[in-house]
C-alpha cells in the first residue's frame, strides 16, 4: 500500500514540486491550499491553472486556520502531513499589515493543526518547513535544534523534557513566527506524544516540476532574484557589503531532503530538527557566481552594492551542524553553477515579462 501524504500549501514553490516528485514515486498525495500567492504576484515561469492542478491531484481550496475540510482529510490518517501552508517572506512581514498577516497565518494555522492532529491522527508524522533564520547568526556552532538532555544533567537534572532548544535570534516578524511554531510543536510532542520533524531550511533556488518562480523583493529568494536581474539586464543588487552568510540548496535537494524525512519518521513523542542546506555561501559569492554563469551564457551581468534595507550583520561567524540528514543518506548537490545555468536557460523565453519595478527593495526594516 502506498503511503498517504497530505501537503498543506501544495500549490506553492516547494509544495507543487514535492507533490509531483512523490506522485512519480507512487505515494498517495493529496493537499490543501488557500492559493494566496496567485493573488499577490504572477510567477515568471508560466504555471498551470488552479483548475488543472485540482484535476491532476486531489486539492481542496481552504485556509487551514478555519477549515473543516482539514478535519476531514486528517480523518484519513495520513502517514505524514507536510506543512508548507505558511507566509514565507521576511520582507513582507516587516510592514504593519504584513506582520499581522504573517503571524496570524503562521502561528495560528500551526497551532490549530497541532490540536487537530492530536484529536484525529496522533500517530501522523508532522513535517514542518522552518528556516535557518530562526537561529540568526550567533558567534558559536549551531546544533540541530535541541541540546541533548544528558548535557543538562549537572545543571538541571530533573528537567522532564527531552532537551532544551538551541537559543533563537530571529531577524524579522516572519522568522519570529517560525520560532513560535517550533516552540509550539516541541511542546505538543513533549506533552501529547506527537512526532515531528522541524526542518530549518536554508535558502532554496532553482526550478523543478514546472513550479512557480518568484523574483520580487518579497517572495524572490536571493539567487532566484539575481537570476531575474541578470536576465532583465539590470545589476544584481547586493545589500550592503554582501558578507551575509547563509545555507543554500537547490529546489531538487529540498525535495530529496523532504522525502528522506517522510521515509524516516521519528518515534512518537519525538521532536527532531534537520538543519537543511547543501552549501554555505555569502550573498556576495552568490552574486559573483550568478554573474559568472550568466556571462558564460552570453548574458551581460554586473553587480551593484546598495544600502542594506535590513537590520542584520554583514560580517559574522556561521557554522552549522547538519548531521541528521547526512546520516540518513542525503548527498548534497554542490554544483550550483549547473543549477543556475539550467534556471537561466529555462527562463530566457520569459525574460521580457520581468517587471523591473518589483525587484528593488522598498521595505525598510529599521
Amino acid at each position: 500500500m502506498s503511503r498517504k501524504i497530505l501537503i498543506l500549501g501544495i500549490d506553492g514553490y516547494i509544495g507543487w514540486a514535492l507533490a509531483n516528485e512523490l506522485i512519480d514515486k507512487d505515494y498517495d498525495v493529496f493537499g490543501v491550499d488557500a492559493f494566496f500567492r496567485r493573488t499577490t504576484i504572477k510567477s515568471l515561469y508560466p504555471i498551470s491553472s488552479k483548475e488543472y492542478r485540482e484535476d491532476q491531484v486531489y486539492i481542496l481550496s481552504d485556509d487551514i486556520r478555519y477549515s473543516d475540510i482539514l478535519i476531514e482529510l486528517l480523518y484519513e490518517s495520513p502517514d505524514a502531513v507536510i506543512h508548507l501552508a505558511e507566509q514565507p517572506s521576511a520582507p513582507f512581514s516587516m510592514t504593519h499589515n504584513g506582520a499581522m498577516t504573517t503571524q496570524s497565518n503562521n502561528v495560528l494555522g500551526t497551532l490549530r493543526l497541532l490540536f487537530l492532529i492530536k484529536e484525529h491522527c496522533p500517530s501522523t508524522h508532522l513535517v514542518k518547513i522552518g528556516t535557518m533564520g530562526e537561529y540568526g547568526t550567533p558567534d558559536c556552532i549551531i546544533p540541530e535544534g535541541v541540546i541533548p538532555h544528558n548535557c543538562l544533567d549537572d545543571v538541571w537534572p530533573k528537567c522532564p523534557m527531552s532537551g532544551l532548544m538551541f537559543p533563537r535570534s530571529p531577524g524579522s516578524f516572519y522568522h519570529l513566527s517560525k520560532v513560535f511554531d517550533s516552540l509550539n510543536i516541541k511542546f505538543a510532542c513533549d506533552t501529547w506524544g506527537l512526532c515531528s520533524t522541524d526542518i530549518m531550511q536554508g535558502i532554496v533556488f532553482g526550478l523543478a516540476h514546472e513550479t512557480r518562480f518568484d523574483y520580487d523583493e518579497n517572495f524572490g529568494t536571493v539567487i532566484n532574484r539575481f537570476c531575474a536581474q541578470a536576465l532583465a539586464g539590470i545589476p544584481l543588487t547586493i545589500y550592503g557589503e554582501g558578507g551575509q552568510t547563509r545555507g543554500f540548496l537547490p529546489l531538487t535537494d529540498s525535495l530529496k531532503c523532504l522525502q528522506i524525512a517522510i521515509d524516516n519518521p521519528p518515534p512518537e513523542g519525538t521532536y527532531r530538527t534537520f538543519n537543511q542546506f547543501a552549501h554555505i555561501m555569502s550573498v556576495k559569492e552568490c552574486a559573483e557566481l550568478v554573474c559568472q554563469v550568466a556571462n558564460d551564457l552570453g548574458i551581460a551581468a554586473s553587480i551593484q552594492h546598495i544600502p542594506n534595507p535590513r537590520k542584520e550583520s554583514e560580517d559574522h561567524h556561521y557554522h552549522v551542524v547538519t548531521d541528521n540528514l547526512h546520516n540518513l543518506g542525503y548527498e548534497p548537490n554542490l554544483d550550483f553553477s549547473s543549477v543556475i545555468r539550467d534556471t537561466l536557460l529555462t527562463l530566457i523565453p520569459y525574460k521580457h515579462l520581468i517587471n523591473k519595478d518589483i525587484i528593488y527593495p522598498t521595505i525598510n526594516w529599521r
